[in-house]
């Protein structure tokens, strides 16, 4: 592990630290107890007892910090130099572009109304807000929010394997040699 990776380890360490100390919170109304309500981020240890934590985002936000930190240590790793190669192969721009939108589908959920919510298996959809400028009496739809990340992964990872460099064989000295007279004899 080289220093830069060690880095991005510390940074998604602080991370989780920070998300395990203001998790995300429901509220249950007081007309139905049966349904919670998407109440914010607080400090762990000044939470109220009517507020019970949002686990199934809680335990999105871990994950997608864990898979852009491991898309981090791939994208810091040490890689030997090869003469006339590109600065930034297709697989690395993968790679950031799905950093980008699991931080993006962290940030706007899918959310719904409380009072549209019913017991059916595909839940209602309302729209996407910020998770910072919550609306009240919305609840984040974490089977479509499920959805989303599990998408943007598997289409990550599908096109990570398509871009992948073939791997060339190495030219002996001497068909190096005769690939220069060639190119030579060619130009001048």
């Amino acid at each position: 592990m080289n220093r830069n990776q060690a880095i991005a380890l510390a940074f998604a360490a602080g991370n989780i630290l920070l998300i395990l100390m203001f998790p995300p919170f429901d509220t249950y109304s007081i007309a139905n107890t049966k349904i919670p309500v998407f109440s914010g981020f607080e400090f762990y240890p000044q939470h109220t007892t009517g507020m019970v934590i949002n686990l199934s985002l809680l335990y999105l936000e871990i994950i997608v910090v864990l898979i852009n930190a491991f898309i981090g240590l791939l994208l810091l790793r040490d890689k030997k130099s090869v003469v006339a190669r590109k600065r930034i192969s297709l697989q690395n721009v993968t790679l950031i572009f799905v950093a980008i939108n699991l931080v993006v589908i962290l940030l706007f959920p899918p959310f719904e109304s409380v009072f549209a919510m019913t017991n059916a298996a595909l839940p209602t959809f309302e729209g996407f807000y910020f998770i910072f400028a919550r609306q009240t009496n919305h609840v984040i739809v974490t089977t479509i929010l499920y959805l989303e990340v599990i998408l943007v992964l598997i289409n990550g990872a599908l096109f990570w394997l398509i871009f992948r460099e073939r791997k060339r064989e190495a030219l002996t000295p001497e068909e190096a040699m005769k690939v220069m007279l060639e190119i030579r004899k060619r130009g001048g």
